[in-house]
């Protein structure tokens, strides 16, 4: 996180925004299950899988596999295109859209929960070093445990401004959140379509500025 440029990082703490507003409509349409914590999907699936919840168990297995396919598209994304990040978030805009509209139909929670989750699953392929995700912007126990740890250089003498990065990110997540459950109660329809306009806004800043070195 630290080789993150200030004007990624502000990206992407926008970006954590958007992920905790869009996981918040999608735990509350769902009746409990995230489209950004994946760890909280795989306990709730394991909890279930042989009790009475086994169609709580399937659905939460299904919108795992769909935040991965998400992450695998932005991967290929990443890999075979210079300019790469526009159109990821651009793509993730489009499928946050496309929830938006079945919301508005009324139906098909399950399916917008998939297709949200590959959305935020491909928004954590953005800062990619060595195979991995350098910046956590859709789920916090990364960007938590990289708070931990820069609290830890601080106390023992390190860098004293390395805790801000992480925290920007956590707050901004919890922040997304907060406003995504007050949003809700003004119909998923419009919470979605607010998060697809600030992620069509983000695709065109990224558009417009100069490619990172890294």
């Amino acid at each position: 996180m630290k080789d993150v440029d200030r004007g990624s990082l502000a990206v992407s703490a926008v970006l954590a925004s958007v992920a905790g507003f869009v996981d918040a409509i999608g735990f509350l349409d769902t009746g409990g299950l995230f489209v950004s914590f994946m760890s909280g999907n795989s306990t709730q699936a394991a909890v279930d899988l042989f009790g009475p919840g086994t169609l709580v168990a399937a659905a939460s297995a299904g919108i795992i596999a769909a935040f991965v396919l998400g992450v695998a598209v932005g991967g290929v994304v990443n890999a075979r295109l210079a300019g790469h990040r526009p159109w990821i978030v651009g793509g993730a805009a489009a499928l946050v859209g496309i929830a938006a509209v079945l919301a508005l139909a009324g139906d098909a929670t399950l399916w917008r929960a998939a297709l949200l989750a590959a959305a935020m699953g491909a928004l954590n392929t953005l800062f990619l070093a060595d195979g991995r995700a350098r910046v956590a912007i859709t789920y916090s126990t990364g960007t938590l445990v990289s708070l931990g740890l820069a609290l830890a250089t601080l106390v023992t003498g390190g860098s004293r401004t390395a805790w801000q990065r992480p925290l920007l990110l956590w707050a901004s997540l919890v922040g997304g959140a907060v406003v995504g459950a007050l949003a809700h109660r003004a119909g998923s329809p419009l919470a979605l379509t607010l998060a697809t306009a600030v992620l069509a806004i983000c695709a065109t800043v990224l558009g417009r500025r100069p490619r990172p070195a890294a």
